[in-house]
């Protein structure tokens, strides 16, 4: 087995990070990741991202909640032997208020299992990739190459406007631990 090195170039202007992102497409060194201080739609464009699945669970949710609370309200109401002098038992109106706080109510719960589900976290194998002023003012990419390599990574984050780079072995993965041992 051959040793990596990942190599982390500090971006000051998102441009250059991008064209970074799009060269490393070109390259035959791994693109690991990305960082950004704030949203980046070039980046994102760069890396190809499509768009998150999350709004169909927040739809999914609304839906249910929707259907849920008006069906909840109607029940209850057709349950009790209500005197309602001849209007109806399951009235549309305020049954569609209690319908539309359930919507409500269950389309957060959709959006954070969306959540929950799509994120993939915690990932603490990449603590290692971040840097303080990715918080701040710059853009990060990390890359990974053959140790023999590093040199030639470094270089190409430099030609291409990187500010600064830093250099770190990739993750040991962990396997984990086999029953009753």
């Amino acid at each position: 087995m051959t040793a990596e090195a990942n190599v982390l170039g500090l971006f000051t202007d998102e441009a250059a990070a991008e064209r970074a992102v799009r060269d490393l497409d070109a390259s035959h060194w791994r693109l690991l990741r990305t960082h950004s201080p704030v949203p980046s739609h070039r980046l994102a464009e760069a890396l190809g991202l499509r768009k998150s699945p999350v709004g169909w669970f927040t739809l999914a949710g609304g839906v249910i909640g929707f259907f849920t609370g008006f069906l909840l309200a109607a029940f209850t109401a057709s349950r009790w032997d209500l005197i309602v002098s001849g209007k109806p038992v399951v009235a549309l109106v305020p049954f569609f208020i209690v319908g539309f706080e359930f919507t409500i109510l269950f389309a957060v719960f959709g959006n954070v299992v969306g959540l929950i589900t799509r994120m993939g976290l915690p990932r603490y194998g990449d603590l290692d990739a971040y840097d303080e002023r990715l918080s701040g003012e710059h853009f990060g990419v990390v890359a990974a190459c053959d140790a023999s390599e590093r040199s030639e990574l470094e270089a190409f984050f430099t030609a291409r406007g990187a500010a600064a780079l830093r250099t770190f072995a990739p993750p040991v993965e962990v396997a984990p631990k086999a029953a009753g041992h």
